[in-house]
């Protein structure tokens, strides 16, 4: 359990220093594009981040269907629960 909220923590900590947003603004359910005004640099850079925090790989195709916070957060969790 302490896994999840540590992936949702990190997630929203590298998105809140990467745009400059105070972290208790973003929730699960925040819509990267549409409710933080990220462009796709900043989605880029945030994959980037992620994957190499977790040791992963996002592809686009992945990228493309990651809209919110607890997408993204889902798929570490699942990618990472593939590997064990």
């Amino acid at each position: 359990m302490g896994e999840n909220i540590s992936i949702f923590e990190t997630v929203r900590n590298v998105l809140a220093r990467q745009l400059e947003l105070n972290p208790d603004s973003i929730t699960r359910d925040t819509r990267i594009l549409d409710d933080l005004g990220a462009d796709s640099l900043d989605v880029v850079e945030l994959i980037m981040t992620l994957e190499e925090r977790y040791n992963i790989i996002i592809t686009n195709d992945n990228a493309s269907e990651l809209l919110t916070v607890g997408q993204i957060v889902d798929f570490i969790e699942k990618y990472l629960g593939k590997c064990f």
